[in-house]
């Protein structure tokens, strides 16, 4: 059994993590998988419930969890759960086209540089094969130089910050992974986003070598829409398609959903309720297979 930390907060944070967590009872049937979600007091309903925003009971929970998803990544809570985890790369899913995304990953600091690019390349190898390294320092290319010695066969490119923004303007669709230096992870995730004109939808994960990692969506709407049922509940889908892939490793359930979510945005949904349906029932046809990738590299 995997259990997944629920910390969905107040405002908007409940509707949304309803919305994930059906998404995931959805995907867990469909590809055989067992997930307890536990819901954990955090921000506005743990001050309500114990006075605090970040209660004891929450930070016990949460630690002994396999990953943690956060509904509500504008609290300032969510400083204190990161801090509470040894957390060592940072990892975002740039949402493109209903059938094209980017991954953008990096170290929190030069210390993690070879922990970051061994999940980045392991991440390329369960897409496309190809990556795209950013960064200049003496350190930073040793390390990636080491790290393609372990992938044979992979596509690995290098480019400065500049060309790299000229590439995600004009021609995104021949970037797929991109892994950077510490001190460049935001700026290119903000460039990408900007380009797509998907700040909404920007996924984000913050991950230890070991532990569970912390999943939230980049943006998130104001607490005054809160109980009409008209929040977009698809940065919180593609957030729950990176947990899976990237926080538990279950990459064919990451992507059916990660499929199900872009034909759902093709369709005109006009509450939350609907759009998480629709995901749900386009589930089984975008059913995705995807665990053979790994094995090519092995």
């Amino acid at each position: 059994m995997t259990t997944v930390a629920c910390l969905a907060g107040d405002g908007v944070g409940p509707e949304l993590m309803a919305a994930a967590t059906r998404a995931l009872d959805g995907v867990a049937k469909l590809h055989g998988l067992e997930f307890d979600d536990v819901h954990l007091p955090f921000a506005g309903e743990g001050v309500t419930r114990s006075g605090h925003p970040l209660p004891a009971a929450t930070r016990a929970g949460y630690r002994d969890a396999d990953a943690i998803l956060v509904a509500s990544p504008n609290e300032p809570a969510l400083d204190g759960v990161k801090a509470d985890l040894h957390l060592s790369w940072h990892i975002a899913r740039v949402h493109g086209t209903p059938t094209r995304d980017l991954i953008v990953a990096g170290p929190v600091g030069s210390w993690a540089n070879d922990t970051a690019l061994a999940r980045a390349f392991e991440c390329a190898a369960s897409r496309r094969g190809r990556i795209l390294s950013v960064g200049e320092s003496g350190d930073w290319r040793a390390a990636v130089e080491r790290e393609r010695a372990n992938w044979p066969g992979m596509v690995v490119e290098e480019a400065k910050l500049g060309e790299t923004l000229v590439r995600l303007k004009d021609s995104p669709e021949t970037v797929d992974v991109i892994v950077t230096e510490a001190h460049l992870v935001s700026a290119v995730i903000d460039a990408a986003a900007a380009f797509a004109g998907s700040h909404a939808t920007v996924a984000h994960a913050w991950l230890p070598d070991e532990g569970p990692g912390v999943f939230a969506p980049g943006a998130s709407e104001p607490d005054d829409v809160a109980g009409f049922g008209t929040v977009d509940p698809m940065g919180m889908l593609l957030t729950t398609s990176l947990m899976l892939g990237e926080g538990l490793k279950k990459r064919s359930a990451s992507r059916t959903l990660e499929r199900a979510v872009g034909a759902a945005s093709r369709r005109t949904t006009t509450d939350t309720n609907s759009f998480t349906d629709a995901v749900i029932e386009l589930m089984p046809q975008s059913r995705t297979d995807v665990e053979h990738f790994d094995e090519v590299w092995a």
